[in-house]
């Protein structure tokens, strides 16, 4: 059970969907308890008990507020998914950019021209409604004038008058004629229509009137026209029923219209003012309540909803026509009419005409009057959609390529720095543009052949590094670990290298119980190569110092000796070799061994315990001192060039008797050319520690002086090794 639990976990922290978060736990916590009140609930219920009631609220509530953080956490995990990906991030933004505004536009495009097709239909019925109320008002004008005119000719011939003018029309059909001369009825003329009422006239009489008006429940197109006529007052009123002859006119070529009567206030948004309305202000509703419909603003300060569900309609005329095409949507729109109340003059009860038609029949109607130039405007329409879309197109190529190559780039970044996260620096980015994407791929491939090249450089450093650790530690095995002191001479040297390993040379030999050899020596450059010329020095030193008769097993040195003038006769006799006759062997054999310009400067002394005799001779290198005890310094220079730079060299040879007490210090150029801002160290400095200190001991001397080298350099790198050999007479 324990190990299911530890697998679904897991499960579920690789899929994301882990709770650690604070509004994730928050979001669980809330689903449980909400699922726990949903089962106290279902519980409560079966036992038919009140609280079940009072627990579906917070059921509701706490279900809303899980889904809403559950919502919020899904759109954090998709964010984290879907984002994490550069193509999807541009694929998003183009959206929001690009797709998502032509969308809008497209729909506020497609919703303006449903509107401008709705208002245009409407605009047809309301624009063929008054024309026909023109035409009945100028009519009705007319007769109006001329039996004014003819009556004021002729007051007898009223009654002659009608017959004649209703003929002239066929609009005469459903129209109703009625004149009354000062207020009284004179003629009523129906043209055979049976169902019109008797007119009265209205207590607000107009002068001139021309109006769709509402009388007796019915709607009629009204003109009405008061004149004088002679002595007397002469009105003529045209009345017209708004009817299914009239709406199938209107409905002719265009679709079908239907009429309702079934408008009722909503709100009145300012004083109507009129007779008979009793100018009303403010917000009114309907009797019985609100109804569900479509609201209508007459302009004229008031609205209206237009009861489609409780009322039928009224008369329908037309039929919706079939479409001629595919996208031949059809189009539903409604208006309202402004109807005067006949008998009070009220217009707060509107009719309401709604248009049923398609989109080609509009077409049809708004260019028909454009004549041979509808073909052109369409054209030029196509033409300019035909353009649009293949630029939007164009649009969308060149989008989708410049995504791919800005991604692509990014991806190939990707993968590179995954390769270089494995360590496989020698992966390459295939460049293929000349852009900053491109650059910057370059760049990459630049910085991984450079760490390429960098580790392989370290690598080799590392491995010389090893090396120089073998050489130090093979060096050190060559310098003298252990002196054996003699009963008259006290000896001490120290080494210390500027770089890993050292070039210079120090060596304590000691040959019979009373007899020690000192070398101190300075090999040219640094580095292995100085320290491989080191040890070379080094073995033949010994080899030479320590063989009695060298030159009896060197042909080639007993040539060489030849011609320095030391003989093979005059070295059998000699029990030992001299330092000139060993600098003369050592100088022979480098100059054969090394390069031109490998050379070495060498200090040989023999030094004789019984009478404290020194004999040394010097190569090249810096004369070592030998302080008295009255502090004279006398400085051994006896000797020659340096060792391995010409063949054929003869070296000089000094002795010197050391007193009890004197001091050797033999040094390298380590010691004495360290430079500051104050120039260098000096052998002045090194004579004045020397008799400063001169009673110490060798080693603690040795420490002084280095201290002192150290605390002149300061900072700065340490230039040479620093090599010192001390010797007292005891």
């Amino acid at each position: 059970m324990f190990s299911f639990y530890r697998f679904a976990r897991a499960r579920l922290f690789q899929a994301g969907l882990l709770p650690v978060g604070r509004t994730a736990l928050i979001a669980w916590y809330l689903l449980a308890l909400d699922l726990l009140l949903l089962v106290f609930q279902k519980l409560f219920g079966v036992l038919k008990l009140s609280y079940g009631e009072s627990l579906g609220g917070w059921v509701v509530f706490l279900g809303i507020v899980a889904a809403l953080l559950f919502a919020f956490l899904f759109l954090r995990w998709a964010k984290a998914r879907i984002l994490w990906r550069l193509r999807n991030r541009l694929i998003v933004t183009y959206i929001f950019i690009g797709v998502i505004p032509v969308v809008l536009l497209i729909g506020l495009a497609l919703g303006s021209f449903y509107l401008f097709a709705g208002q245009f239909a409407t605009y047809i019925v309301t624009g063929g409604l008054s024309s026909e109320l023109a035409r009945l008002d100028a009519a009705n004008s007319a007769i109006a004038h001329q039996l004014a005119a003819q009556i004021e000719r002729d007051p007898r011939a009223q009654n002659n008058v009608l017959e004649p003018l209703k003929l002239r029309s066929e609009h005469w059909v459903d129209r109703q004629l009625s004149i009354w001369i000062n207020g009284k009825l004179a003629l009523t003329s129906s043209s055979g229509a049976t169902n019109h009422a008797a007119i009265t006239l209205p207590s607000r009489e107009p002068h001139s009137f021309h109006e769709v008006v509402r009388d007796h429940d019915q709607l009629f197109l009204r003109a009405m026209e008061t004149l004088p006529a002679g002595s007397s007052s002469l009105t003529v009123l045209s009345s017209e029923p708004l009817g299914q002859r009239m709406l199938q006119e209107l409905a002719a070529n265009l679709g079908e219209v239907t009429l309702y009567e079934g408008l009722s206030r909503e709100v009145q948004t300012r004083d109507t003012g009129g007779a008979g309305n009793g100018g009303a202000a403010g917000s009114q509703s309907a009797p019985g309540g609100p109804r569900s419909g479509v609201s209508f603003d007459t302009g004229k300060g008031q609205r209206y909803v237009l009861d489609t569900t409780a009322a039928a309609p009224t008369l329908t005329a037309g039929s919706v026509p079939a479409p001629t095409f595919r996208l031949d949507r059809q189009v539903l729109f409604p208006t309202s009419v402004y109807v005067v109340n006949w008998e009070t003059g009220d217009t707060s009860n509107p009719a309401g005409i709604s248009v049923q038609t398609r989109v080609s029949k509009l077409y049809e109607r708004l260019f028909a009057a454009q004549g041979d130039f509808a073909p052109v405007a369409e054209v030029i329409i196509l033409v300019a959609f035909a353009v649009f879309t293949i630029i939007e197109l164009a649009a969308l190529v060149i989008g989708s390529q410049l995504t791919r190559t800005v991604t692509g780039a990014i991806a190939n970044l990707y993968d590179g720095t995954q390769h270089v996260n494995r360590g496989d620096f020698s992966h390459r980015i295939p460049v293929r543009s000349n852009d900053q994407i491109a650059t910057l791929s370059t760049a990459f491939n630049s910085m991984t052949a450079s760490i390429e090249k960098l580790i392989d450089e370290q690598k080799e450093k590392q491995r010389l590094e090893n090396e120089l650790t073998i050489a130090q530690e093979v060096q050190a095995q060559l310098f003298p670990r252990q002196v054996s002191q003699l009963s008259s001479l006290e000896v001490h040297g120290f080494c210390r290298p500027a770089r890993t390993v050292s070039g210079d040379y120090y060596d304590f030999l000691k040959m019979e119980s009373d007899q020690l050899i000192l070398a101190v020596g300075d090999i040219s450059g640094k580095g292995i190569s100085a320290a491989l010329l080191m040890a070379t020095i080094h073995s033949a030193v010994r080899a030479y110092s320590l063989e009695h008769i060298p030159v009896l097993r060197e042909p080639l040195t007993v040539g060489a000796l030849a011609n320095s003038g030391v003989t093979l006769s005059s070295l059998v006799g000699i029990p030992d070799l001299s330092p000139g006759i060993l600098l003369a062997l050592l100088n022979h054999q480098l100059y054969e061994s090394t390069p031109p310009e490998k050379y070495a400067t060498l200090f040989l002394g023999l030094y004789n315990g019984p009478d404290r005799r020194l004999t040394y001779s010097n190569g090249g290198h810096l004369p070592p001192i030998v302080m008295g005890r009255d502090g004279s310094i006398h400085r051994l220079e006896a000797g020659g060039t340096v060792v391995g730079l010409f063949d054929e060299r003869s070296y000089q040879e000094g002795s010197l008797q050391l007193n009890r007490g004197d001091i050797l210090v033999a040094y390298s150029d380590g010691v004495t050319e360290p430079e500051n801002d104050f120039g260098e160290f000096g052998e002045q400095r090194l004579i004045d520690l020397l008799r400063e200190n001169r009673d110490l001991p060798l080693q603690r001397i040795s420490e002084i002086v280095t201290a002192a080298v150290d605390d002149w350099i300061g900072a700065n790198e340490q230039p040479d090794d620093i090599t010192l050999v001390l010797a007292r007479a005891q």
